[in-house]
């Protein structure tokens, strides 16, 4: 497998979004296998997607295909920059303090710069919780049914490509975010009846 051919390929399996918001970086010193750095606001475009593809050709094609589905996921589902109740506060809180600033009221500084950051963390917390992980999987099992696979050999591709990245990473056992996502793509895979308990996708990570 080459490089060049297997970025290529990658490519290919990406959806247009993913293609136009995301780039995969061949990063052989890292451990991990594959890595989404979490965006900042800031960097809207050229999302990176770092691989070790020295570990990443030891997982078969189907593990490879639905990993790189679920990080466009994961990274194509961030979004900042929504019209939402959080970032409607967190716009006007900016806009108070520029005001306060420009008047030089101190206590109306320290209470416009809080509701941004109540606003602001809100969020961040919207954008990494269980349920954002659970619906990146499910994302990227929606796209692999365009790329002609069953949404049970997509479900069991990715779960057997989580356990495979543990183990070719040197970690002795899942997180517990692995976990729950194994679980639900259990349940997806028909593999197992029990689903996850919405308490639980309802919670922070």
């Amino acid at each position: 497998m080459s490089l060049e051919s297997e970025i290529g390929r990658l490519l290919d399996m990406m959806p247009a979004s993913g293609r136009m918001l995301t780039k995969i970086v061949s990063k052989p010193q890292q451990s991990k296998v594959i890595d989404t750095p979490f965006p900042m606001p800031w960097n809207r475009d050229n999302r990176p997607i770092y691989i070790n593809f020295d570990l990443w050709r030891r997982l078969s094609q189907s593990q490879r295909d639905l990993l790189i589905l679920r990080s466009v996921s994961i990274l194509t589902g961030i979004k900042w920059f929504k019209p939402d109740v959080y970032q409607g506060i967190a716009l006007a809180g900016l806009a108070g303090v520029a005001v306060e600033l420009i008047q030089g009221d101190a206590v109306g500084m320290i209470v416009a710069g809080g509701l941004t950051a109540i606003a602001a963390n809100q969020i961040w917390r919207s954008n990494r919780s269980v349920q954002r992980e659970l619906d990146a999987d499910e994302a990227a099992i929606k796209v692999a049914l365009r790329r002609g696979y069953t949404e049970v050999e997509a479900a069991q591709s990715l779960l057997s490509a989580i356990e495979a990245v543990a183990e070719l990473e040197g970690r002795p056992s899942l997180n517990f975010t692995e976990l729950i996502r194994c679980q639900n793509l259990r349940a997806i895979a028909k593999i197992s009846p029990v689903s996850v308990p919405e308490t639980v996708k309802n919670s922070d990570l």
